[in-house]
């Protein structure tokens, strides 16, 4: 058989005395008891604390969530050129003569045409990623209800702009942005599978900003719609601000007499 286990020698002279006995005996247990539960309590801790320490994102070792990227569309596109572009032309240029169009919100103006061209009645919006808003310009119906849904087709001469930078950037990769704006463009406004004929990609400068001018056409074929290809122009000037101001210029090829437009109204921005 096993041997009973040893109990605390307690002081003999007590022996006779029941209830000092019962006393000391709960005092022993009642001490005991507090170690086991001061113990336990220490193991825990010890093992949260190792957890936390060694798991990412515990209670001591929390880590902080990366940042979401909140820059522009253009700006996670199209980073600033670790170069500075050359201003060969710093100075302003001589405001053409004649009627102009001004757009205060973009910082550009431009040559205005008399009829058929109109002012905007309302904002043209594209549909690619960009989400350029092209709030003034002008334009005509060239195809009205061209398929029978009420949808018309247009000339355009439309300016707006685009946040192509981040907080005080001042410097724009504007054959980046242009490349980019181009194919916003033909998502936006054009039927898919639109071919695309470069027909001009140059830098210059307007109103002695730096500027990039592209010139392509576009063709298509769409039921209903006689036009077959569009004359594009897209002018982007840098105007020392974080974002880029637009001109678009659309000329469909039932009306090539204004093709001079996909030229002259790019050519006469002027900052404002």
């Amino acid at each position: 058989m096993v041997p009973p286990p040893d109990l605390p020698d307690f002081d003999r002279g007590d022996d006779d005395d029941p209830v000092k006995r019962n006393q000391r005996i709960m005092k022993w247990l009642g001490g005991g008891a507090i170690l086991v539960v001061a113990i336990g309590l220490i193991v825990i801790l010890v093992s949260v604390i190792t957890n936390n320490a060694t798991t990412p994102g515990g209670l001591f070792n929390r880590q902080a969530e990366a940042p979401s990227d909140t820059r522009p569309e253009l700006a996670r596109r199209c980073p600033p050129p670790s170069i500075p572009p050359d201003n060969p032309n710093p100075g302003g240029e001589e405001v053409p003569p004649g009627p102009r169009t001004t757009d205060s919100e973009s910082g550009i103006s431009y040559k205005q045409y008399g009829d058929p061209w109109h002012s905007l009645t309302s904002p043209w919006r594209d549909q690619g990623e960009l989400k350029i808003t092209y709030n003034i310009g002008q334009d005509f119906i060239t195809e009205p209800d061209y398929d029978g849904s009420g949808a018309d087709y247009h000339a355009t001469i439309l300016s707006g702009h685009v946040p192509a930078a981040v907080n005080d950037g001042m410097v724009l990769d504007l054959h980046c942005v242009g490349d980019q704006i181009a194919a916003d463009v033909r998502v936006s406004f054009y039927p898919k599978g639109n071919q695309l004929e470069q027909l001009e990609a140059r830098d210059l400068t307007l109103g002695g900003r730096p500027a990039r001018l592209l010139k392509f056409r576009l063709h298509f074929s769409t039921p209903g719609l006689r036009a077959k290809s569009e004359l594009v122009s897209i002018a982007l000037v840098d105007l020392g601000k974080p974002e880029a101001a637009i001109l678009y210029v659309s000329i469909p090829d039932t009306h090539k007499q204004f093709d001079i437009v996909a030229d002259e109204a790019p050519e006469s921005i002027r900052p404002v």
